[in-house]
């Protein structure tokens, strides 16, 4: 039976239903496949489609070139043409039978002649399901592995062996993990026996699509299922090895659980935000690097500051956007400093750390309240307090002041003028000269900060 979502895709003048009737007059199959068939089924909104087809891509493109708002070629020598139809984009792909080389990277990309194979080859039994298009009748369901039956069970299994699976494309053991997590699913023991002997084969991926994986899976909403199975299955080891080796690290603050346990805790109660949840999973890094033993019991000083580095070496290696790595590294290296505000803040405490956090700050102050994870109530309590009462105080500040630009009255060119220099490093110097001033004092006028740099300057250039 065709759920109703799938029967509105292919009403009359839909993309599917014209697209159909297009390759059929043409005498070629069209089905549509994958992700969109599942989300169908699981009542999640479909808006892009992929489709596939015994037509070769030359042909597809010369079949939807009058269809299509636009055509686009690039994936041609993958077998797949993509269309903008109504401001929709359509994947339509020619059956496909690809198999990774040993030592390959790229798959060897070799085209079948049915639907059967195309979907064999396909990652899960739930992504391996296609509707008919063609043929003059009523769309059907094809589904030679039951993955209908996964779906009502929620399970993850390949279409075949699992070592076949994985070994034609080794990124779906990681994608076993990130469908676990953004579908809630359960992995197949077998499948995941296999991700466990087969785990060093995801080598000769590249790391852009290993991020992008990680990408998917850290703001799943089971994501805690997810990074479980990574661990579980020793999978982490091939790309962020810190993960797995928070597993034996005890927490001084967290008797009851492990590092690695609250960790995966903290990504969990963090809202699903890339970079929040990246930073939650990393901000605890630093501490096998930096545990200690003494009188008061095991502890991890300064784990921050190691951890920041970690943080960017691992995320450099996967490739990640310089903005994105300055982000998480910065809130990882901040994420202890608002639990010394129970020593008490200054003012121009709260302004530095206004300063350091810039538009971070939201995302600051939830990775604090969620790194919280203890069963004590009276602490936990505690700790949200003094969260409450620092955004009260920044809050207070705000109002008072601009808080949030931090910027001292003059500008460089002021102080150029003022001092008679030529642009340089003496210029970035007095900057921070006159910045320092501002965090430490609050608001002053340029008279001020002119007899700053005056004095400033006197101490430089004695007469």
């Amino acid at each position: 039976m065709i759920p109703p979502r799938l029967e509105a895709l292919f009403a009359a003048g839909s993309p599917a239903q014209s697209l159909g009737v297009l390759f059929d007059r043409a005498g070629y199959e069209l089905y549509l496949v994958g992700g969109s068939v599942r989300d169908a089924f699981l009542g999640v909104p479909t808006n892009d489609l992929d489709f596939a087809t015994n037509a070769h891509p030359e042909v597809i493109a010369d079949l939807v070139e009058d269809w299509a708002d636009a055509v686009f070629r690039v994936g041609e020598q993958f077998g797949t043409i993509g269309a903008t139809h109504c401001g929709q984009v359509h994947e339509i792909t020619t059956f496909r039978s690809d198999v990774y080389r040993e030592d390959s990277r790229k798959p060897r990309v070799e085209f079948s002649e049915d639907i059967e194979t195309d979907l064999s080859r396909r990652d899960f039994t739930v992504n391996a399901m296609a509707v008919r298009l063609t043929g003059g009748g009523v769309p059907a369901i094809v589904d030679p592995f039951q993955g209908l039956a996964d779906l009502g069970a929620q399970a993850l299994r390949t279409p075949m062996e699992p070592e076949v699976s994985f070994g034609d494309d080794p990124l779906r053991m990681l994608r076993l993990y990130r469908f676990a997590a953004t579908l809630g699913f359960v992995p197949d023991p077998d499948a995941e026996q296999a991700v466990i002997r087969m785990r060093d084969r995801l080598d000769i991926v590249s790391r852009e699509r290993i991020r992008d994986e990680l990408n998917k899976l850290i703001v799943g909403e089971s994501v805690e299922n997810g990074l479980w199975g990574l661990v579980r299955s020793r999978l982490a080891e091939e790309f962020i090895p810190e993960l797995t080796a928070l597993e034996l690290e005890q927490d001084p603050q967290h008797h009851h659980k492990d590092v690695l346990a609250h960790t995966i805790a903290v990504v969990a109660k963090t809202s699903p935000d890339e970079i929040l949840r990246l930073a939650a999973l990393f901000h605890d890094i630093g501490k096998p690097a930096t545990r200690e033993f003494g009188e008061q019991g095991v502890s991890f000083h300064h784990h921050e500051v190691v951890g920041a580095r970690l943080t960017r070496q691992r995320m450099r290696e996967l490739r990640y956007p310089k903005d994105t790595i300055r982000d998480v590294a910065q809130l990882v290296f901040l994420h202890m400093r608002p639990h010394t505000y129970k020593m008490g803040w200054t003012d121009s405490a709260v302004r530095r750390y206004v300063r350091d956090a810039g538009e971070l700050l939201p995302r600051l102050n939830e990775l604090v309240r969620c790194d919280v994870t203890t069963r004590s109530r009276k602490r936990a309590n505690a700790i949200a307090r003094r969260i409450d009462e620092l955004e009260e105080r920044i809050a207070e500040l705000r109002k008072q002041e601009e808080l949030d630009a931090l910027r001292p009255p003059v500008d460089g060119h002021d102080v150029m003028a003022h001092l008679q220099l030529a642009p340089g490093p003496e210029v970035g110097q007095a900057m921070r000269l006159l910045t320092e001033h501002r965090i430490e004092h609050g608001p002053y006028q340029p008279e001020e900060a002119y007899r700053l740099l005056d004095e400033w300057w006197a101490r430089r250039r004695p007469d």
